[in-house]
């Protein structure tokens, strides 16, 4: 009899974060094929609005790190 193939849901952590970097690498591989929908367009437009009308102070790393 056949074993039923191996699911994603049996790997362990560390090999479902390399699973997960691997297809993130494909897509971005080939980013013209990933689909941007209508409402993510109009989502990113009124956030850069938002952020020219309210600009906010910029944090280097070392000070995001000493905040968390």
């Amino acid at each position: 009899m056949n074993s039923p193939a191996p699911s994603v849901f049996d790997l362990c952590p560390a090999e479902k974060l390399q699973l997960v970097e691997d297809l993130w690498d494909d897509l971005a591989s080939s980013p013209d094929a990933v689909p941007v929908y209508e409402w993510q367009k109009e989502e990113l437009a009124r956030r850069r609005a938002n952020l020219k009308a309210n600009p906010a102070p910029l944090l280097i790393w070392e000070e995001v790190k000493q905040r968390a």
